[in-house]
């Protein structure tokens, strides 16, 4: 048995953490090398990365249900490999359907690195710092990764960028070690009861699932949509990039503050902002406004998602629904560029940009009663 709060498992946790959304948290970039590189259709490349996603979102759910059955250290393993064969059989394939089956079966092993590192880091003793510290690191990756795609595509294509992957993924075997198993207290937490109502769980977590919907509905084409508004290449890359260190600024600050200002005005903050954010891409969109849209976007999103998952861990004692609500966060992100592939057709960017709106504000009003029986609690 390790200490789950001990700093080898917090570090550990954080890097697998990481692994597990490499290419999602790259999206932008990796979709517009598919259109760009591997001369797929806007609409082909949003769908492979809609099925990479529900790749994901089919083991958080599996997950959800094994997580307290299974040997962690076992399955961790098993998804590790599977990312880093899944990343090295993408190489030099060009064809749609095939392109789409193997990310699809790449997403099986990133989503089991989610749920399992969500759900250690949802049974930490201080869940809204360490969730902070989760969204850093990613984000941070991001940043630099977003900012390394053009180069990277123009130097070593989009081969060369899947083996980067397929290595980063197979380092995590090096730290699986220092992580603990499901036995022992880490499986009495997950089958700890839960003193909320049903309903207000049921809410909760379709709140989770409305919000991380409207997140991946823009996310997918935010890099074409700067291309659209006539920006080069390079600087909507560094835009991206730009919008991503706001964004560790945004997860830094659940890490400082914790619960001094609790977990509802950030979520308002953040919710709301994210969708006025979203509102100045309708229409002509100008170089300064892109550059103001995507990184409140990105601020606010990744201000957001640390106090989200750790409002799922505080349903119960323990933490278990967080299992749950990570279910809920990458159907979300599977469902969301499905939707945008589905509408550009009929209506653009302004429509893909418009409904994306309509969920943030939806998923403001599904969180409310969650959020407002914890604070009464």
């Amino acid at each position: 048995m390790h200490d789950i709060n001990s700093r080898r498992s917090i570090t550990a946790i954080v890097y697998l953490a990481v692994i597990g959304p490499c290419v999602f948290i790259l999206q932008p970039g990796y979709v517009q090398g598919l259109v760009g590189y591997l001369s797929l259709t806007e609409e082909q490349a949003g769908l492979i990365a809609s099925y990479e996603m529900f790749g994901i979102a089919a083991t958080t759910v599996l997950m959800s249900l094994l997580a307290s059955r299974i040997n962690w250290r076992g399955m961790l393993y098993v998804c590790l490999i599977a990312c880093t064969a899944g990343n090295l059989a993408s190489i030099g394939v060009d064809d749609f359907t095939t392109l789409g089956a193997i990310r699809f079966l790449t997403g099986l092993g990133s989503g089991g690195l989610v749920s399992l590192t969500f759900t250690m880091m949802g049974l930490t003793s201080r869940p809204d710092r360490n969730f902070g510290y989760i969204v850093v690191w990613v984000l941070t990756y991001g940043a630099f990764g977003l900012l390394a795609m053009p180069w990277a595509f123009s130097t070593i294509g989009m081969n060369g960028v899947l083996v980067a992957l397929a290595l980063f993924c197979a380092s995590g075997l090096l730290f699986v070690r220092s992580l603990p198993s499901s036995s022992g207290a880490e499986t009495e937490a997950l089958t700890a009861e839960s003193p909320f109502p049903v309903f207000t769980r049921l809410t909760a977590l379709a709140g989770m699932l409305v919000y991380n919907t409207a997140v991946g509905v823009v996310w997918a084409y935010l890099f074409l949509v700067g291309l659209e508004a006539n920006m080069a290449e390079q600087d909507v890359a560094n835009a991206l990039t730009v919008s991503q260190f706001l964004g560790i600024a945004g997860a830094f600050l659940p890490v400082v503050l914790e619960l001094r200002f609790g977990r509802a005005l950030p979520l308002a903050i953040g919710v709301l902002g994210g969708a006025a954010s979203i509102y100045l891409l309708l229409g002509e969109v100008s170089a300064p406004v892109y550059w103001l849209a995507v990184g409140g976007f990105n601020l606010l999103w990744n201000l957001c998602v640390p106090y989200l998952l750790a409002m799922m861990a505080a349903f119960d004692a323990r933490g278990r629904l967080v299992v749950h609500g990570v279910s809920m966060q990458f159907i979300g992100y599977a469902i969301g560029p499905f939707i945008a592939a589905s509408l550009l057709g009929a209506g653009g960017y302004d429509l893909v940009n418009g409904v994306s709106v309509a969920l943030f504000l939806a998923s403001a009003v599904l969180l409310a009663p969650g959020l407002l029986a914890q604070r009464r609690a």
